[in-house]
Parts: structure tokens; C-alpha cells; sequence
């Protein structure tokens, strides 16, 4: 069984779990603003999964704008890369 975090206002996600019940792909919901995943999860995922650290922030949410990560994006990286 697959874990999905997921934020329930949050369109990408709903069609993520429309299309697992749709495919019959047991999956346990998980959601990430009450349980979200510690630091260690987190760079599990990222170092299995092959894509670009981008692709695990909300880059269109407000959050992130607020914080300015598109530009602590490159210094977050390699702190990531160079543990791996």
C-alpha cells in the first residue's frame, strides 16, 4: 500500500485519488498539514524518487512565495545532494 499525503483543498491531490480508487490502487491518505512528514521521510522520498527537489514544494502556493523559496531552492539542493 502507497502512502499519499495530501492537502484536502487541494485539486492535484483530489484527481491523484480519483485516479488510484478509479486503478483499484490500495493507498492510505495521509493528510499533510495534520501529519506531516519529518525530515527524514522527506529525504527518503526525494532520494527514491528522482525528481527535481522543486517538485516537492506547492511552488504555485502562497507559502512558498511568502518565504521566498524560490530562491533558497539552490542552496536547499545541495545541502540535499550532498547527503546522498
Amino acid at each position: 500500500m502507497i502512502k499519499v499525503y495530501c492537502y484536502s483543498r487541494c485539486t492535484t491531490c483530489k484527481k491523484a485519488l480519483k485516479w488510484l480508487n478509479e486503478n483499484g490502487i490500495e493507498h492510505e491518505v495521509i493528510d499533510i498539514k495534520a501529519d506531516h512528514p519529518d525530515e527524514e521521510t522527506l529525504r527518503e522520498y526525494y532520494a527514491v524518487s528522482g525528481l527535481p527537489l522543486k517538485r516537492f514544494f506547492n511552488t504555485s502556493g502562497i507559502p512558498y512565495r511568502e518565504m521566498g523559496l524560490s530562491k533558497k531552492l539552490p542552496s536547499i539542493w545541495w545541502s540535499v545532494t550532498d547527503l546522498f
